[in-house]
């Protein structure tokens, strides 16, 4: 070097961090697979993943919120809890999104639930209903016809003909793991459809009225007759494992199911899945719960800018069209834009589509029980206290599936708590 010559070295530019917790769905792992296709067109930004089961994630987002933890950047939220942060002021409104990521093509139930006063405050993922997916072979071989909306008595019987436990064939799988977002999303559409409602007029809970008795004894008559080994510990992801081996006759769960399940990379009876809509019983309303995973911004967050440049990339038609390049069009997260089911393509390639159609567009959260109710909701009541309530009340009804408690107990004692908190909430005049 000269003498006297000084030479100036830039400095580097630190890479922007953003946390994203998410759950270890199936859609989500292609997320973090794929981004780093993100990551190649966005090298200021660095991803850090939190990956978790779906109860422990909702229990460290709301936790992290609740408090201001600041630990998260990004987090996989839902139609429940998204209007309600948003109005409590704990997430950041997505507005001035750019002009092509097309929020008209949306579905606008799916931005509605995602929305509390005009303002939107999640980015949906994917949406889904449910439905009922079943084995077209077994049910052709015993002479068993499905109808298009079955009821829970004719799933019943296809569930006692086609039970065969000696074989590892099982007449249903059905969610029984604890949780408000896992076992009490089934159990609250098969109570809606037998009539039951989580809270009467005046928001007085309703667990010890007929209704409840009827659905939750069925449920575990059911499920406890003709469901798998150990049903009380299995949620989305070990039902999907056990379809996907062969081992379950039929299965009721969320219309998203319906990708992995037909993948024959995945699913050992690919060519065999049959669709109908999730069962009805005295009433159809409320029979197919209305959900989205979406990504929302927590006010806490230090990188919220780099953070929706990754919220508004994961749920647009760029990533869409990533996820078809590499795992085929039928894999294309669903539910959510209109484009989706105006595809042929899409459409010839995943024969769930039409099905998931219709079963969002009869989803209706302003009416889902046969009698009046105060609350917004399919699945659950869009109140802050039923997350806490829910969960509680689901760990009585999988108490029950697993023998720990009769039914009557468990109902008698999501009364007596639900009324508590509801009274410490003061839901009622004194």
């Amino acid at each position: 070097m000269a003498a006297g010559l000084t030479v100036t070295v830039a400095p580097t530019m630190a890479a922007t961090k953003v946390t994203i917790g998410t759950v270890n769905n199936g859609d989500m792992v292609r997320m973090q697979g794929l981004s780093e296709e993100f990551e190649k067109l966005h090298p200021h930004i660095d991803l850090d993943w939190v990956v978790l089961e779906e109860n422990v994630l909702r229990q460290r987002l709301t936790t992290d919120i609740a408090t201001n933890g600041g630990q998260f950047d990004v987090m996989t939220i839902g139609m429940y809890e998204a209007p309600i942060w948003g109005e409590k002021g704990w997430l950041t409104e997505m507005d001035q999104l750019p002009a092509d990521y097309d929020l008209d093509d949306i579905f606008p139930s799916v931005l509605g639930g995602l929305s509390s006063e005009g303002k939107l405050y999640a980015l949906p993922f994917y949406a889904e209903s449910s439905m009922t997916f079943y084995r077209k072979d077994l049910f052709e071989a015993s002479g068993l016809t499905m109808p298009d909306q079955p009821s829970w008595d004719q799933i019943k019987t296809f569930a006692e003909k086609l039970h065969k436990p000696d074989s590892e064939q099982y007449g249903i799988c059905l969610r029984g793991k604890a949780g408000w977002g896992e076992n009490m999303a089934l159990v609250t559409t098969m109570a809606n459809a037998f009539g039951a409602r989580w809270f009467d007029e005046n928001w007085k809970p309703e667990f010890t009225d007929p209704e409840w008795q009827q659905a939750i004894s069925f449920y575990v008559d059911l499920l406890g007759n003709y469901g798998p080994p150990g049903a009380s510990s299995n949620g989305f992801n070990e039902n999907l494992a056990l379809f996907n081996s062969g081992k379950c006759a039929m299965w009721v769960d969320a219309t998203v199911a319906g990708a992995f399940l037909t993948d024959e990379s995945q699913s050992k009876v690919a060519d065999q899945i049959g669709f109908a809509l999730a069962p009805e019983q005295v009433t159809a309303k409320g029979s197919g719960w209305l959900w989205s995973w979406a990504l929302a911004i927590p006010v806490s967050s230090d990188a919220k800018a780099a953070a929706k440049t990754f919220v508004t990339w994961a749920t647009s038609r760029d990533y869409s069209q990533l996820v078809e390049a590499n795992y085929g069009v039928a894999n294309v997260p669903p539910g959510t834009r209109a484009s989706t089911y105006d595809n042929a393509d899409y459409l010839a390639a995943a024969p769930f589509a039409t099905r998931t159609l219709e079963a969002l567009g009869r989803a209706d959260p302003n009416d889902s029980t046969l009698k009046p109710s105060p609350y917004v909701g399919v699945q659950f009541a869009a109140i802050p206290e039923f997350q806490a309530i829910a969960t509680q009340v689901g760990k009585l009804i999988s108490g029950a599936l697993a023998g720990a408690m009769s039914v009557d107990h468990a109902l008698k004692a999501s009364q007596s708590i639900t009324l508590r908190e509801m009274t410490r909430a003061r839901y009622y005049a004194n």
